[in-house]
């Protein structure tokens, strides 16, 4: 365990907390913003080594992407640059045919900064089980149990390893952070992230994850849980014989030129936050969403996940799609799915999202060769319109960058 981080600061003091920081309030105003760039600082993590190896270079090949203009979802004429600034940007940057074409600091943010992604770390999970899946350590179609028997006495028994990376288990779990009750608050105790309501709050995530019951028969439609991801990740930690900061760190980090180490929230027993804990710095969320326009291999020329991986990833199933559309929430992407721990916004498979709440977002446009990253500290943690104008303005790059050479 480890504190990961020596340049932090606030107010010019390297580690200062804010005062009055507490875990009742670090995720919400006015503490968010300081508390997404120093998670490290303020709760235990685990350092994800880059390595020793070279670092992927992104050359610079400005061009005016911030003025690049779009409506926006509520029909108003604006701009790249203004989408950005109207949605709570920390960061942002774009990539074109691998060179960077905007790369943008605000409020604080460094190049060198580590920022919670939040659920884009599930993104970061399924390539561990991509990696895994190639080596034939992990079979997508065997049974949770077959590499974690505990799951056997809860909820997940008689689930796949592929139910989960779809989120089609039939576990009763809520998401919903605005309803008290929701099994994410609990999630969030157990981990540590979270003051605990009570004594019956158990002790650690995967003490956590052995309370969920099942609701539903299994590979039915999907549904958002973010403790699908937390199983997967302890799914690798067996299947791997690591735990996950090494295990990434071997099998990810250390082959996709990272620039900066990465790091993951842990609890009191050592166990990540697999749904959402992970922190990177802006540059490298653009390596990483390189793997999908390159099948699997890195800017470094690394095979880091197997092709046959991303192929499936952008195929999905033969029911993905309608899943998906069966599924009880309303995500707004009307003829998208998710698959691998990814979205696919629109039908077909040339849009790739990879998507934490309060704004993180890695946008890989396939046809246009682009990649883009977010990092945000958005108030409102799944604001619709803020995603969507965020969709709609690198929409708009990728088309602006295709059309220049077209």
């Amino acid at each position: 365990m480890s504190s990961g981080r020596t340049n932090c600061s606030i107010d010019g003091e390297p580690g200062r907390v804010p005062a009055g920081i507490s875990l009742d309030n670090w995720q919400s105003a006015p503490y968010a913003h300081w508390s997404f760039q120093h998670v490290e600082d303020f709760v235990p993590t685990a350092v994800i080594s880059r390595g020793t190896g070279p670092v992927a270079a992104l050359p610079t090949a400005s061009a005016p992407i911030a003025e690049i203009r779009l409506t926006s979802t509520d029909g108003v004429a604006t701009t790249v640059g203004e989408v950005m600034a109207t949605t709570a940007a920390d960061g942002w940057a774009v990539a074109y045919r691998g060179s960077m074409v905007a790369e943008e600091y605000l409020d604080g943010l460094g190049a060198e900064t580590r920022h919670l992604l939040f659920s884009v770390s599930k993104s970061l999970v399924a390539a561990v089980v991509g990696a895994l899946h190639g080596a034939g350590v992990i079979e997508l179609d065997a049974p949770v149990t077959a590499y974690v028997p505990a799951l056997a006495n809860c909820g997940y028994a008689g689930a796949t390893v592929r139910h989960l990376l779809d989120m089609r288990s039939g576990i009763a779990f809520s998401d919903n952070y605005l309803h008290p009750t929701a099994e994410i608050h609990v999630l969030d105790q157990a981990f540590g992230w979270a003051p605990r309501s009570g004594p019956d709050v158990p002790a650690t995530l995967r003490d956590f994850l052995l309370t969920l019951r099942q609701k539903a028969a299994h590979g039915g439609p999907f549904e958002y849980r973010s403790c699908e991801t937390d199983v997967l990740g302890w799914i690798c930690e067996e299947a791997g014989g690591q735990r996950m900061p090494e295990l990434m760190s071997e099998l990810l980090w250390s082959r996709i030129g990272a620039q900066c180490d990465a790091t993951i929230g842990v609890d009191t027993a050592g166990a990540g936050l697999f749904d959402g804990g992970i922190n990177a710095c802006l540059t490298d969320m653009i390596r990483f969403g390189s793997l999908f326009l390159r099948d699997g291999v890195s800017l470094t020329g690394q095979q880091v996940v197997p092709a046959a991986w991303i192929a499936d990833t952008l195929d999905g199933g033969p029911d993905s799609r309608r899943a998906f559309a069966a599924g009880p929430d309303d995500d707004q992407m009307p003829g998208g799915m998710y698959r691998n721990q990814v979205w696919f916004p629109y039908p077909g498979s040339n849009v790739v999202l990879c998507q934490g709440m309060c704004g993180q977002m890695i946008y890989v446009n396939r046809a246009a060769e682009v990649v883009a990253a977010k990092l945000s500290t958005q108030p409102d943690s799944g604001d619709p319109q803020m995603l969507l104008d965020t969709l709609r303005a690198f929409d708009a790059v990728a088309h602006e960058l295709a059309g220049i050479t077209s």
